[in-house]
């Protein structure tokens, strides 16, 4: 299919697991034969959900639509710790999951609510010297980071099987579940790792209008051009 012209807006896409988000934009570029594509807000390999794609001059609004809040769910591994923060990095200590009381439980999460200061994890995008941290993980080197702000507006408890935790989260921009798993688990005195992730909004975008994996690589490219959020149609609903 040829395009005669590069169409601006954004596509809200449900992201798989097992894919970066690089993956989702080289996978848009190919099969809607667009070469101007963004995204907004990273989302690891493990995780799911909202991935807000930018397309054309949709690209100009990337930073105002990546400034604002994200909601996830998530479940939360009590026991082990890893390199990562999460199931797919390596486990550098386990610790006995004691008989927590929901007290106990709640009270760790709360520690973690409102403002406080998050420690970036080594393997993050975050760049010093012009060189991302996850590449200085590769190589085995730690380096000193800066503590971020960081904001939750509210979170639930949704499910306890220990080890297992179930939450939702509504946070700041710039923050890291998967650290906010693994200092609950701190705080819960046997240490935690991210073990599934999704992210349900952004802003006011959701899951709603959002094409999945599976439709951008099968359905034909102009039922997928049809789902773009014009430029107009996202001023309107970001309420600018």
């Amino acid at each position: 299919m040829s395009l005669t012209a590069t169409p601006d807006g954004v596509l809200l896409v449900d992201k798989a697991g097992g894919m970066t988000s690089h993956d989702v934009v080289a996978l848009v570029r190919r099969q809607l034969q667009i070469k101007k594509v963004g995204h907004c807000g990273t989302l690891d390999p493990i995780a799911t959900g909202l991935l807000i794609l930018t397309l054309g001059r949709g690209t100009k609004i990337q930073d105002l639509i990546m400034s604002e809040d994200k909601e996830y769910v998530g479940t939360l591994s009590l026991g082990a710790t890893t390199d990562t923060q999460d199931r797919a990095g390596r486990i550098v200590e386990e610790r006995p999951v004691p008989d927590l009381s929901e007290e106990e439980i709640t009270a760790a999460f709360e520690k973690f609510c409102g403002d406080f200061y998050q420690m970036p994890p080594m393997v993050s995008a975050i760049k010093q010297g012009g060189v991302p941290l996850y590449k200085l993980a590769r190589q085995g080197k730690t380096v000193v980071r800066d503590a971020r702000l960081v904001h939750v507006y509210r979170y639930s408890i949704d499910r306890v099987a220990l080890p297992e935790i179930d939450f939702t989260v509504l946070c700041s921009k710039g923050f890291y579940v998967r650290t906010y798993a693994h200092d609950i688990g701190n705080e819960l005195g046997c240490g935690a790792h991210l073990k599934e992730l999704r992210r349900t909004r952004s802003g006011r975008f959701d899951l709603t209008r959002a094409v999945t994996v599976e439709e951008i690589k099968t359905a034909p490219p102009v039922d997928i051009l049809g789902k773009i959020l014009t430029l107009p149609e996202v001023s309107r609903m970001r309420g600018a």
